[in-house]
């Protein structure tokens, strides 16, 4: 099966998702611990192996712990998370499943009781990111012949 190459064929916009990247690293106060998080809950959702893959061993590198690693797709049920990485955990849920299930204002008011308005949107950017790449990346990488 031939599998096509999106920075080939689409060089200006795969540079932007980048850029987007950077923008998290160098302009966001959103730690790293909540960062990996997102992009590791988001991955398992969307049923994601190649981001799965690479975000844990990023988190681990970064000095996540195996057993919190093992723990996140049942985060509600643990004490290992804190609170805020609890809010973040049930925000990606929600914003990744938006489809099925829509935007709760309980949630959106906990998570603004603890994030800035700034923080809160690049939470939102990091979960829509992240989101992208998972379809970006299962689209090309998780393709079923039938």
């Amino acid at each position: 099966m031939k599998k096509i190459t999106y920075y080939d064929n689409a060089k200006t916009v795969m540079k932007l998702y980048l850029q987007i990247e950077e923008y998290f690293k160098k302009e966001t106060t959103i730690s790293k611990t909540l960062y990996h998080l997102i992009k590791i809950r988001a991955s398992q959702i969307n049923g994601c192996a190649h981001c799965l893959n690479m975000h844990t061993k990023e988190a681990l590198k970064d000095g996540e712990s195996t057993e919190r690693l093992f723990l996140i797709n049942t985060w509600s049920e643990t004490n290992l998370f804190t609170l805020k990485e609890k809010l973040v955990l049930e925000l990606t849920e929600q914003v990744t499943l938006i489809a099925d299930y829509g935007m709760s204002e309980d949630l959106y008011e906990r998570v603004l009781g603890e994030f800035s308005d700034k923080e809160y949107t690049d939470l939102i950017l990091i979960i829509n990111q992240i989101n992208s790449w998972n379809r970006l990346s299962i689209s090309h990488f998780n393709t079923v012949d039938k």
